[in-house]
């Protein structure tokens, strides 16, 4: 069965109760001009303190953007431009539709403030792109068990006391005979292994907690849909039952990055991965303590 757009499980994710009763939100709100946290601003921080000071509480602009976060965006838009058509009851898109989302998340960026990679160049880019969403298409992902509940569906809760809400847009939600699926769409170099899946889930782990609060008794799986960069595109599908124990782990996780973030903890951590293409180098330079 196919959900409509009226249908009454769409709202699933919706929160019960305000946002606002969360005291944290107002501090978050002072902080970076916004009433919640997200899993962006978290992995920012983790991943370097000062990026994230540039980005969230700065609001700098980025000097350049990586090829591949360009990209991995346009696969994403129109992979979920698949399945908005199968939750509307409209017909699925052909190719071409796809690879014109695609093209789309191309347009807001100045060509000139690209980073590409040594070997790759746009139509490289696209030539892989028609590859990667003619796998996709050809794949048991393309079709649905169940039904689709939501598309870049928003969801947002409290995590923690103290904490402030986590907002999110969760890339796909269905639901089958067994449990409510929750679904992040990635691309990747290569196929993922078992610990690159553990190491990635955090997420939706977060996800998977807030959909327990509201839709509480069922079963709640995450599923990542792992779309290979590779000459020969691979589909992968990666399922998963939610662990407690690593729910837990998660949220003590982010409960910290918020501490150190409410503290004023900003440093730079510099690496080779971290800021060969990071946009604010020059800010970085610049910057003094």
């Amino acid at each position: 069965m196919i959900a409509g757009v009226g249908e009454a499980m769409l709202p699933v994710l919706k929160p019960s109760k305000p946002a606002s009763t969360n005291p944290a939100n107002e501090v978050a709100k002072r902080l970076t001009g916004r009433e919640y946290i997200s899993w962006s601003a978290v992995s920012t921080f983790r991943q370097c303190p000062l990026k994230y000071k540039f980005r969230y509480i700065d609001g700098l602009p980025e000097e350049s953007v990586s090829s591949a976060l360009v990209f991995g965006t346009g696969i994403h838009t129109a992979v979920e431009q698949h399945y908005q058509a199968i939750l509307s009851g409209d017909p699925r898109p052909n190719l071409d539709a796809l690879l014109f989302s695609y093209r789309s998340a191309w347009l807001p960026h100045d060509p000139d403030a690209i980073q590409f990679g040594s070997s790759e160049t746009r139509a490289s880019l696209d030539a892989l792109a028609s590859r990667m969403l003619t796998a996709f298409l050809n794949s048991p992902a393309a079709s649905v068990q169940g039904r689709v509940l939501g598309v870049e569906e928003e969801i947002r809760g409290m995590l923690v006391e103290g904490v402030p809400d986590l907002y999110g847009r969760v890339d796909l939600l269905t639901e089958d005979s067994d449990s409510l699926v929750v679904t992040d769409i990635k691309t990747s170099r290569g196929k993922w292994s078992q610990e690159q899946v553990e190491d990635s889930g955090e997420q939706l782990l977060l996800y998977s907690h807030l959909a327990s609060e509201i839709s509480p008794g069922q079963k709640i799986a995450t599923r990542f849909l792992v779309l290979t960069k590779t000459k020969e595109p691979v589909i992968e599908e990666h399922v998963r039952e939610v662990e407690p124990a690593a729910v837990k782990r998660t949220l003590a996780g982010v409960e910290r990055v918020w501490r150190a973030i409410e503290g004023g903890q900003f440093y730079p951590a510099p690496s080779t991965m971290n800021c060969s293409g990071c946009g604010y180098r020059a800010a970085c330079r610049a910057w003094a303590g």
